[in-house]
């Protein structure tokens, strides 16, 4: 059947003798219609199926049934999933009928395909289906509401040592057991913590001491539990561990002057699997000046060592240092802790001048003590032999206070006894 263009171009070629021009028209018309009487519907049978790998989902799907007779042109399929971890949809196209992708179990599942022809059927046109499958899955309604492990977080000490750690929520019951289960794309299934942190009897982390993890790999982990009341809710998280290290202090540092007024500041590199080209540190520095003033700065450097210059020999300088993974390495890092801190003039030297003045001190107060002793001891002697002389009845402790009393210094002027009086006495 004719269009209306063609029943007008027709006659006007045949007029022209424009035969070859007809010819194009029609031909150009065929394989307009041939391509628009094909037309693509969305895929079939679409599913998502759980291996039990933490979230790692198998999605599969047949190709329409109205396109199973046609072999003239590339059937292709647009996968369409949203990514549960990166909160955006992702989109890919593929020949195949399976995909694996990963996806955060407790939020929604979202997946819909596409159907793509492209080929002679039309006539190299691409063709994509109007219509989509898609499926939402839901997230378990198990478990008991805001039980879910929070602050999960994993530490790779030196590159050496796995920790991962979480807090339980308030609404988690006193007599709940906690589980952590991990996956990886080298284990056929999950698999649970090998070794348990307690703290009073709780699991409040895992230690993977022996148990390395790949890294440069996406790992998941899933946290879940049961109680006497019921299930606990899941929690689940992903991550790379070559992104959680935490290197250790500095362990040794060194501090000297040299002869054109510099002080030399550097250090160690930490213990462990830690790349030297991949550690920046920081330096916290105390400095008091001759004049009192009190300042503290922090300063970066990509080399284990500092070079100050200082302008008088009465100022002070404290140093401390820590350590992380630079971004040319890893994504993130943590900053290890501070190191001991090291001073110049070191503080053992301004004790030890300390010390023996102090150590003099001592020795004047015992010297005074023993010449006092020395004199009270003969005072004693003296006032006893005196007082037999005299035959007095008073006793010596009655004389010795008033004695002591002047000093040792004036003289007694009247001693007086039942019998007789005695003047004159001189000490």
């Amino acid at each position: 059947m004719l269009t209306p263009a063609l029943r007008y171009i027709l006659p006007m070629a045949n007029r022209s003798g424009g035969l070859p021009l007809l010819m194009l028209i029609f031909i150009t018309w065929r394989d307009s219609m041939r391509c628009c009487a094909v037309t693509a519907d969305p895929p079939e049978d679409l599913a998502i199926l759980d291996p039990g790998r933490l979230g790692r989902l198998e999605i599969t799907w047949s190709p329409p049934s109205s396109l199973m007779s046609i072999t003239t042109c590339l059937l292709q399929y647009q996968l369409e999933y949203f990514n549960t971890y990166k909160n955006r949809w992702e989109t890919l196209r593929t020949p195949g009928r399976t995909y694996s992708a990963q996806f955060d179990l407790s939020k929604d599942v979202q997946v819909r395909v596409s159907t793509i022809l492209n080929g002679e059927c039309t006539n190299n046109t691409v063709i994509k289906s109007k219509e989509y499958t898609e499926v939402v899955k839901k997230p378990p309604s198990t478990g008991i509401w805001n039980t879910e492990a929070k602050e999960f977080m994993c530490v790779y000490h030196n590159m050496e040592n796995l920790e991962c750690t979480w807090t339980r929520s308030l609404k988690t019951p006193a007599s709940s057991l906690q589980n952590l289960y991990f996956w990886h794309k080298s284990l056929e299934q999950a698999v649970e913590c090998p070794s348990y942190i307690l703290s009073d009897g709780v699991r409040t982390g895992c230690n993977f001491t022996g148990k390395p993890l790949p890294e440069f790999t996406d790992i998941y982990f899933c946290v879940n539990g049961s109680s006497s009341e019921g299930p606990l809710k899941q929690a689940f998280f992903s991550m790379q561990i070559q992104n959680q290290v935490k290197a250790s202090a500095p362990g040794k540092l060194y501090l000297q002057t040299s002869s054109d007024r510099q002080l030399e500041f550097y250090w160690t590199n930490p213990a462990g699997r830690l790349h030297v080209h991949c550690l920046e540190w920081e330096v916290r520095h105390h400095h008091v000046g001759a004049d009192g003033k009190i300042s503290l700065n922090h300063i970066h450097t990509k080399t284990p060592s500092l070079t100050l210059l200082f302008s008088d020999s009465s100022e002070r300088h404290c140093f401390q240092v820590r350590s992380r993974l630079n971004s040319y390495c890893v994504d993130k890092s943590f900053w290890s802790d501070w190191s001991h801190e090291t001073c110049h003039p070191v503080l053992e030297n301004v004790k030890a001048t300390l010390e023996p003045e102090l150590n003099f001190v001592s020795v004047y107060i015992y010297i005074a003590v023993a010449i006092i002793a020395t004199l009270v001891v003969l005072l004693s002697v003296w006032a006893t032999i005196n007082m037999r002389r005299a035959g007095l009845e008073k006793k010596v402790d009655s004389l010795l206070p008033k004695l002591l009393t002047k000093h040792f210094t004036q003289g007694v002027s009247k001693i007086y006894s039942s019998k007789k009086i005695w003047t004159d006495v001189i000490i």
